[in-house]
């Protein structure tokens, strides 16, 4: 009885694919594997089908949960607007802040007021300083600069959008085509397509078990809705689902407590004092181009107020920044006619609630500081009198 068998054996696998050990002394050609007969056809149909009923109960799980079809906001969308400045709008008023700018600014009620809607920079969960910088160093901007002021990004730095700036210099052939797709044959139709709602974004925040002497933070939940120039506003869910409101309430709450290993007091100061040089230089360079800056502290509320004036004190943030910079600012507290809005997790105002602030916020911007003689009726390092 033979020890072992050979490749002629009846019982050999037919589709397996031989070696240079199967063929020792032999030149060795290319390996082949036979294709064995099976109904591709049908196979490849049955594959579509069942990814077609995979994505439809996703979306449909989605939709029935009240999320519709939107607009990404994601870095090709901020180089779209970013890139206007370059191709003939250098003289436009650019926003530049995080996400209260974004939000409770409305670029269609800025536009009815100016004739002319300001180009939206702002990026939500990020300190705008990279952005600023690569305006500095832009001699093509010579506008007017609103910059943002949210003292736990501003005076921190950083941000996961932080990038944008230099992914739009960089962004290849490829990714400008993927963005335009995007834009006009995915995001109207697909709801899921929001980043929240993908698949790995939920599996990774389920309750999994927590490891021992790690604090897991939550991630920011989805708070916007947004178009494709950029203008935005708070999603309606957050101000009507008391559920949800109470979650992002939560996700606040999280930044609000000191973990081991977060900057002391003495920390951040520090670290605001180097967000603050760092304005100082591009603001430099802003000049040196004409540009006209404005500081903005728009309104938060609550417990997320009552944080920000403990980690970042006003004497030593905002009016530092002033000082230090010589321009002027609104701050939200030093207005009346600011206050008073519905805030619904103490951050961003309703949509219509942004309206309504849009209007007043022109107002004291065009009134007091961008009018003709504006600027050069108060002394820079100031806010206005209201």
């Amino acid at each position: 009885m033979p020890l072992s068998t050979s490749s002629s054996d009846t019982n050999t696998d037919a589709y397996a694919r031989q070696t240079a050990s199967d063929r020792p002394g032999v030149a060795q050609p290319v390996p082949e594997r036979p294709v064995p007969a099976r109904r591709w056809g049908a196979i490849l149909v049955g594959a579509v089908a069942l990814f077609g009923v995979l994505i439809g109960a996703w979306e449909l799980y989605w939709r029935a949960s009240g999320v519709g079809p939107g607009t990404r906001n994601g870095f090709g969308l901020w180089a779209i607007q970013r890139r206007r400045i370059d191709d003939g709008e250098g003289n436009a008023t650019v926003l530049l802040g995080s996400s209260r700018l974004h939000f409770d600014v409305q670029l269609p009620v800025w536009e009815r007021l100016a004739g002319k809607a300001p180009i939206q920079l702002s990026y939500g969960g990020t300190s705008p300083m990279t952005a600023i910088e690569d305006l500095a160093a832009d001699p093509k901007f010579t506008g007017h600069l609103l910059v943002g002021v949210a003292p736990e990004l501003f005076f921190s730095g950083g941000g996961f959008g932080d990038g944008a700036a230099r992914y739009t210099h960089k962004q290849s052939p490829a990714q400008r085509v993927g963005q335009w797709l995007s834009m006009y044959l995915v995001e109207p139709y697909l709801a899921f397509d929001d980043p929240d709602f993908a698949l790995a974004t939920v599996l990774k925040r389920q309750p999994w078990p927590a490891r021992p002497g790690k604090h897991w933070f939550m991630d920011v939940r989805r708070l916007a809705i947004y178009t494709r120039d950029r203008d935005a506003w708070l999603w309606p869910k957050v101000a009507e689902d008391l559920r949800y409101r109470e979650l992002a309430r939560d996700i606040w709450r999280e930044s609000f407590t000191d973990y081991p290993g977060d900057p002391t007091p003495a920390e951040r100061i520090k670290t605001a004092q180097e967000q603050i040089e760092r304005m100082v230089k591009a603001m430099a360079l802003l000049r040196s181009h004409g540009v006209e800056v404005l500081f903005a502290r728009l309104p938060s509320d609550g417990e997320y107020l009552a944080y920000e004036d403990r980690a970042f004190p006003r004497a030593q943030t905002w009016d530092a920044l002033l000082a230090a910079t010589h321009a002027q600012g609104i701050h939200f507290q030093d207005y009346p006619q600011m206050q008073g809005f519905y805030l619904p997790e103490w951050s961003h105002m309703t949509r219509s609630g942004a309206e309504r602030f849009t209007a007043v916020f022109y107002g004291i911007v065009e009134e007091n500081f961008w009018h003709a003689g504006g600027q050069d009726a108060l002394p820079t390092g100031t806010s206005a009198t209201p």
